[in-house]
């Protein structure tokens, strides 16, 4: 196929589609050109089916540092494991690309976006989804696509489509929604703490751009796409589903509804290994006809579990531990668990439990990201961990998987939008969240944890931060909307929606979906709900912490602020570092930030540690000013001059003439070293500083001259 090109002009921005000249060996490849941002978006489908009981998709989001005109740091020079931002823009690629493969879909489908070149202004995380999802309609996998996605901003009360960095700054929302033509299916979004109406115009501001981008993609598919090849469907054997329906159904039916987590999960998997342990006894040709009777039989027991979740919720209106619809967990928040750690909070939710711990350390313990955006330094941090126990389980120990850097993400999102200005509060933050029992929600449940360690730690945060999870579980035209889900409701149901918020507003928001895409009316329903789950759970942390602590630990570093002028900076530093190094041994080891404006942050557990250094910070910076006076101390005597010390680093010249009104032939007849003596500046020069010690004195009266004649 030679190669082609298409156009579509977007929002002010060039969007150019090439096919048919690179990486022909993929079942589909497009590049995509937006504007000067360069994406290569390749789908290859294996030839057999897996064989394992789920979808085998693969999406990566490849960041070359190359694209914008970088060298990686480190050792080897080249790029390593993807940085958090990439991982976190394949997930998003993935979530909306994922429902829309037919199920029983057991072919491997490994789909790669390689950032090739990078303009800051044309959003290369929108230009891969889109790629992504072009490349598959384009190929002969079977896929139930097109999707696309946009980048809403709410810049000066306008909504905005993928605006630049500089201008998003400004803005009070940034959402990336994705969807089919039909409906929305992703979302991922922070915000300055916008209304629940706000938020829901946004997403169906972008939901009308991503049709647009859709009828583009039809067009190319329509040009130059590929017939889809036939794939065989992995599909249950029905007199298994029917064997296992009559020994499992009813014990089912009572074990789903069992309250307490462990006990339902226990009595499920004793029905399981009952039913598996009677196909085990049986005779089998081989080995792989059992293996595979056995998968079956396993997979129709979870389709009965899931099928009476979700009947007991759309038809009963009764959920799994026999909560109202809208019902949230018992809750339970404390602070100050940890005596050491500059801020800690305990926030449990039923049977999911968050340990948050603040740690406060100096401007200069900020993140370095080497990465593609402008952005190369963080200095709040949210990291999530979830070890196998919280669930019950054992497990892989070791870095966070995509998972949990997700989660983690989210969480900062949340905080970031409450957290103070350097100049208000001048730290790097980090907040780790410990998941110590896990059924559901531990993203939130993090959120309310940690914005409870922040308070506990004395971080000013603007307000506190709360969150929760909302399900959804659809059956035909019928849905019913659920706050605060556990994780059989997240496993088995339709939605997962998370919105964290303040008082005020909306700060973050993050939904998967498992069916085609959700309504408006949906979408409002559950923002409404959310919203008074929300409250609940923040009269709960005010309970046990209402607003950041006025003093910090005495754990945590004290700081001082001062500032000087930008061309004394190289004096503080010296000659390699000299004097800032005489100045940190001489403060008991204190730690100096130093911007280039001239801001000077000191930090140190003791407060006297930070004055000795401030004030020979001070002696280096200050700078002698005409008609100052001064308790100079003489440090050289001349016959004709002395040079007076005024402070730390100035001295003072001062002149034979300038002693005293009466003449002197030597100033060491009136001044000896060491010497403590008052003088003033008269004059300021190239060559220094001039002083006087005769401007001091009062000046000799005249003698009075006898009247003539007496």
């Amino acid at each position: 196929m030679s190669k082609q090109v298409f156009s579509l002009e977007f929002y002010g921005k060039t969007l150019t589609v090439e096919t048919g000249e690179l990486a022909k060996q993929a079942n589909g490849s497009v590049l995509v050109r937006y504007d000067d941002t360069v994406i290569l978006s390749t789908a290859v489908a294996g030839k057999e089916p897996k064989d394992v009981d789920f979808f085998p998709l693969t999406v990566t989001y490849e960041e070359k540092l190359y694209s914008v005109g970088k060298i990686p740091g480190g050792f080897l020079k080249r790029e390593g494991r993807p940085s958090e931002h990439g991982t976190l823009t394949a997930r998003m690629i993935d979530r909306p690309i994922r429902p829309l493969f037919a199920d029983g879909f057991r072919n491997e489908v490994q789909v790669v976006n390689t950032v090739l070149s990078v303009d800051q202004d044309a959003s290369p995380e929108m230009a891969a989804m889109f790629g992504a999802s072009l490349a598959l309609c384009l190929s002969d996998i079977p896929f139930n696509g097109p999707i696309a996605g946009v980048n809403v901003g709410l810049i000066d009360g306008e909504f905005t489509i993928n605006a630049g960095p500089e201008d998003m700054e400004r803005s009070l929302i940034n959402l990336e929604v994705a969807g089919t033509k039909e409906a929305i299916n992703m979302v991922e979004a922070d915000a300055k703490e916008v209304d629940e109406d706000t938020m829901l115009n946004a997403l169906m501001f972008g939901h009308e751009k991503i049709k647009e981008l859709i009828a583009f993609q039809e067009k190319v598919v329509e040009a130059c796409g590929k017939e889809k090849i036939e794939i065989p469907l992995f599909e249950l054997d029905a007199a298994i589903v029917e064997e296992v329906e009559a020994l499992a159904k009813e014990k089912m039916i009572k074990a789903v509804s069992i309250p307490g987590k462990l006990e339902r999960y226990g009595a499920i998997d004793d029905i399981n290994a009952e039913v598996v342990a009677l196909f085990e006894e049986r005779e089998y040709a081989d080995f792989k006809e059992e293996a595979n009777v056995i998968k079956q039989v396993k997979m129709v027991l979870h389709d009965l579990e899931k099928d009476e979740v979700r009947r007991l919720i759309t038809e009963d209106k009764i959920r799994p531990d026999g909560r109202k619809i809208d019902e949230v967990r018992p809750l339970n928040a404390q602070v100050d668990l940890l005596p050491r750690v500059h801020g800690s909070a305990l926030f449990t939710r039923g049977e999911t439990q968050v340990l948050s711990v603040c740690t406060l350390g100096a401007l200069g313990e900020h993140q370095k990201i080497d990465g593609l955006g402008l952005e190369d330094q963080k200095r709040f941090m949210h990291h999530y961990n979830f070890p196998p126990y919280s669930v019950g389980e054992t497990g892989r120990m070791g870095a966070p998987g995509r998972r949990e850097i997700g989660h983690g993400a989210l969480g900062e999102r949340a905080l970031a939008q409450v957290i103070p200005s350097e100049d208000e509060f001048p730290y790097t933050i980090r907040v780790v969240s410990e998941v110590l029992e896990s059924n559901g929600s531990s993203s939130q449940a993090s959120i309310c944890a940690s914005s409870m360690a922040l308070m506990s730690a004395g971080v000013p945060i603007s307000n506190p931060v709360s969150g929760v999870a909302m399900g959804l579980v659809k059956k035909g035209d019928s849905y019913t909307i659920l706050t605060d889900i556990q994780g059989m409701e997240d496993h088995l149901g339709d939605m997962d929606f998370k919105v964290a918020g303040t008082k005020k507003g909306i700060c973050a928001l993050q939904m998967d979906i498992k069916i085609d895409g959700i309504t408006k009316e949906i979408l409002q329903e559950a923002l409404i709900q959310a919203k008074a789950g929300r409250q609940q759970i923040m009269d709960c942390m005010l309970g046990a912490i209402d607003k950041p602590r006025n003093q910090l630990s005495p754990y945590a570093p004290k700081v001082f602020m001062m500032k000087i002028d930008p061309d004394q900076i190289k004096d503080v530093i010296g000659p390699g570092g000299k004097n800032i190094n005489e100045i940190i041994e001489k403060s008991d080891d204190v730690k100096i930030d130093i911007e280039q404006d001239g801001r000077v942050t000191i930090y140190h557990f003791d407060q006297e540690a930070i004055e000795k250094a401030a004030k020979l910070i001070e002696n280096i910076v200050r700078k002698a000013e005409v008609g100052e006076i001064y308790d100079g101390k003489v440090v050289r005597v001349e016959d004709k001059f002395a040079f007076v010390e005024l402070f730390e680093g100035t001295n003072g010249f001062l002149h034979v003439g300038d002693v005293a009104h009466e003449r002197i032939n030597k100033v060491s007849d009136v001044l000896k070293l060491g010497d403590v003596v008052k003088v003033k500046v008269t004059k300021i020069t190239d060559k220094g500083v001039n002083v006087s010690r005769k401007a001091l004195l009062p000046k000799p009266v005249a003698p009075k001259e006898e009247k003539s004649g007496e």
